[in-house]
């Protein structure tokens, strides 16, 4: 574990097998020609993954959202109904398979022998899993209730399923597991928005699950508040603030993380620094570098006497730092982004974890996706007669939107609503309670805690009995 290519030549994926129900390998295919709207193309027989979005990014500048929030300044905003030009073409459970681009990093996990340099790995995996939202100002649509989303990955190892299971409060739950047995990646999330003036805060209230079931390990997390900066004037951005704690529960090891709030002179922007225990509290590693960027492992003793050498010359950035939240924002002027260059300085000694995959050179155009967000709408060759109708790619709102068409998006962003609410007033009289598909209540066994559990039986493709949403 001394060098920088023990972590970073993780492995890239598995090869699929026979525990997989479906693949799409063998479905119809497009025709052999590059689609000029962004869509995928067919080289020699082979389907590939699109790598742009059928349209730009829609305009939001003769669009002012001042009007809608002028009212909700410190509410819970879960319940404003907000024009569909400030979303992104994703529902919020496709926004949650973001966790998985990096799924290397759990495959990597899974081979290593030593439970702290698998603590390591998970920490970074964690860092990784919300680092998608980097300049993601646009909002994902709210999942109207009973709505699923699927994402089988063959080439990386895994198979995910997601389903809206409560409207009010929205929570979402998803399941991920290997399709080699590896592990398993589950939680449920409900995201809490408020307002603060000139600047959104969401707090992704929900526990993370890994199980990795080759070494009978388990790990859980919560992740770190996010907070929009310039909401009603000014060049939006994006910071992330908050401790983490990631626990083993069957060697009693822990990482704990803190990513960092700006600060004054944004010295602190995107930083995270942690370390880890294990189960008598000693630290064994300190973890270090940017959610937007990469991380590092380093032996404790060699970080403290950085630190000291760097404190003695005078260029500890801790004394720049003054912290700040969302909350209680001086709203004289605009939070403007601090002009710090993305780079992280490298202490000598230092293992790399986890880098950051570049996106696309036209990812602006595409309300800032990576490469991995742009396929996630994405209809494969074959797929649509396998899906549940009540999977997100099946949505006319987010595929107008997708395509650039606003007012059939806004159009239909209505419709669904008022369906979804005729529907409640339906059960309602009826006395009907509403009953999830492929997850249900119950108790995450390793914290104790209130939890929805995947039920199984999704990838069977039995979907007769499936609510009717869209």
């Amino acid at each position: 574990m001394n060098s920088e290519e023990e972590f970073f030549d993780a492995e890239t994926g598995l090869e699929s097998d026979d525990s997989c129900e479906v693949s799409f390998k063998d479905a119809l295919l497009f025709d052999s020609k590059q689609v000029t709207d962004g869509s995928s193309t067919q080289e020699n027989g082979v389907w590939e993954r699109r790598k742009a979005l059928p349209a730009e990014t829609i305009s939001r500048n003769n669009f002012s959202v001042w009007s809608i929030l002028k009212k909700c300044i410190g509410m819970e905003l879960s319940k404003i109904a907000m024009p569909v030009v400030f979303n992104e073409p994703l529902s919020f459970l496709q926004r949650i398979s973001e966790y998985m681009e990096h799924t290397q990093l759990i495959h990597k996990a899974c081979s290593l022998s030593d439970s702290i340099d698998r603590m390591q790995v998970v920490a970074a995996f964690a860092v990784s899993a919300v680092a998608s939202q980097w300049e993601r100002t646009g909002k994902p649509f709210n999942p109207l209730l009973g709505e699923t989303y699927e994402l089988i990955r063959e080439d990386e190892g895994y198979r995910l399923i997601s389903e809206q299971v409560s409207h009010h409060p929205p929570v979402s739950a998803f399941h991920a597991q290997s399709l080699k047995q590896e592990f398993e990646f589950h939680g449920s999330i409900y995201p809490k928005l408020k307002f603060w003036g000139k600047s959104v805060e969401a707090e992704p209230k929900g526990t993370m699950t890994l199980e990795l079931l080759k070494h009978k390990e388990a790990y859980t997390w919560t992740n770190p508040m996010c907070c929009v900066h310039n909401i009603i004037l000014g060049k939006l951005w994006i910071e992330q603030y908050g401790t983490v704690e990631i626990v083993n529960h069957s060697t009693g090891d822990k990482c704990i993380l803190n990513f960092k709030p700006c600060g004054m002179f944004g010295k602190e922007l995107h930083k995270v620094e942690g370390y880890i225990q294990n189960k008598s509290k000693k630290k064994r590693r300190v973890i270090y570098g940017k959610w937007t960027e990469c991380m590092y492992s380093i032996d404790p003793k060699i970080y403290e006497t950085c630190k000291k050498s760097e404190k003695k010359s005078g260029s500890d950035p801790r004394k720049l730092k003054q912290e700040r939240s969302c909350e209680g924002e001086d709203d004289d002027d605009d939070d403007e982004l601090p002009d710090v260059q993305e780079t992280v300085t490298v202490i000598a000694g230092s293992a790399l974890l986890w880098r950051i995959t570049p996106r696309p050179t036209h990812s602006a155009q595409m309300y800032n996706f990576t490469s991995f967000a742009v396929t996630l709408n994405e209809l494969e060759p074959g797929m649509e007669r396998l899906l549940a109708p009540t999977d997100c790619r099946l949505r006319p709102d987010i595929r107008a939107m997708e395509h650039g068409d606003i007012d059939l998006a806004s159009a239909e962003k209505e419709r669904l609503e008022e369906k979804q609410r005729a529907a409640r007033r339906e059960r309602s009289k009826d006395e009907e309670e509403w009953s999830t598909r492929w997850f249900r209540l119950g108790t995450n066994p390793f914290t104790g805690a209130e939890d929805w559990l995947y039920a199984g039986g999704y990838f069977d493709r039995k979907y007769t009995d499936c609510p009717n949403i869209y």
